[in-house]
């Protein structure tokens, strides 16, 4: 019997990407917090960019990844 889903990735890979994009957009919000001059603090040359990598290692993994009933 066919399969309906003719999605290309399985609702694991949906939740990691949406949790990537989350990760993403704070990263990005929390280089915007940064008080010092154009951003050079603390927060918008180190907690924001380690952020937003975080956030692009899990979007890699929510590509890569493979649900168990796929397999």
């Amino acid at each position: 019997m066919e399969d309906k889903n003719n999605f290309a990735f399985g609702r694991k890979n949906y939740l990691l990407m949406f949790l990537g994009l989350a990760f993403l957009a704070v990263g990005f919000f929390i280089m915007t917090l940064d008080k010092e001059a154009y951003g050079l603090g603390f927060m918008g040359l180190t907690l924001g960019p380690i952020v937003v990598f975080i956030g692009f290692i899990i979007e890699f993994f929510a590509i890569m990844v493979k649900d168990r009933k796929d397999a």
